[in-house]
């Protein structure tokens, strides 16, 4: 899991995590529509060059008082690592496919 030191979520963030919370029907478990939409929402958000950091979106869940189930709580968070390590791996890439000389500048 990647940690940050406590970053704190941004107002966008909080949007979209309160977007999630209306959006999913049953709080004690995702369905698979569900799950494509919060990876779309994350990703939305890593394109958008939004950064968060996934142990404030865990509290953030915790406290936000719908989400007594704790399994989706935690598929949540992993959903947003994976997008979050996903979108920066390619990033990287971009970058370095970027380089047409190979010297490095």
């Amino acid at each position: 899991m990647i940690v940050s030191k406590n970053m704190p979520l941004t107002n966008s963030v909080i949007i979209k995590l309160n977007e999630i919370t209306t959006m999913v029907e049953d709080k004690s478990k995702l369905s698979e529509t569900e799950i494509d939409e919060i990876k779309l929402i994350f990703k939305s958000l890593v394109e958008q060059n939004e950064r968060y950091d996934l142990n404030e979106i865990e509290f953030w869940f915790e406290n936000e008082g719908h989400w007594t189930t704790k399994e989706p709580r935690v598929r949540i968070v992993n959903l947003a690592n994976y997008v979050q390590d996903k979108y920066m791996q390619t990033a990287h890439l971009r970058i370095i496919s970027d380089d047409d000389c190979g010297c490095g500048n």
